[in-house]
């Protein structure tokens, strides 16, 4: 499995930032309330993130050498993958989370503060989780062969 790449992230905070800033004006021409995400989405959030990056910490251990615990397999696959979808939905619900908070800032009447900060809050949280799972990933990733182990095996 690759590590995820950059432009994948931005593909999909470009994606959350258009749909959410395109929703919102779907719902505000619409004359019904504008989404406001709630502070337990970024609590949430930020959960995750924390307990992402816990499942990943014994699996780096093993791999370093520093636990003699072994660890399964399955489990050390399913928390790469775990941690990589953390850093796709954080990258869009951060995207997402923008596209509300710019759609917010830029109305011929400006919001209630209120309205905002529970948008920038989610961003932030948004980009903890990306974060953590990028760190989570690169836990678990194997270090590289040793090229004297390949150049001492065809010397002999």
């Amino acid at each position: 499995m690759r590590h995820t790449r950059p432009l994948t992230l931005l593909a999909f905070a470009a994606v959350g930032l258009a749909l959410g800033f395109v929703l919102e004006v779907a719902l505000a021409s619409a004359g019904q309330p504008v989404l406001i995400p709630p502070y337990t989405l970024t609590i949430t959030l930020v959960a995750a993130a924390a307990i992402v990056v816990v499942l990943a910490i014994p699996i780096a251990r093993a791999l370093r050498g520093r636990s003699t615990t072994r660890i399964n397999p399955f489990r050390a696959m399913r928390t790469v993958v775990l941690a990589k979808a953390s850093s796709l939905v954080g990258s869009l619900i951060a995207g997402l989370s923008a596209g509300i908070v710019i759609f917010l800032v830029t109305r011929p009447v400006i919001a209630d503060v209120g309205s905002i900060w529970p948008g920038i809050a989610a961003a932030i949280s948004g980009v903890a989780l990306l974060v953590a799972g990028l760190v989570a990933e690169r836990l678990c990733t194997l270090p590289p062969d040793e090229p004297d182990d390949a150049a001492g095996a065809g010397a002999a």
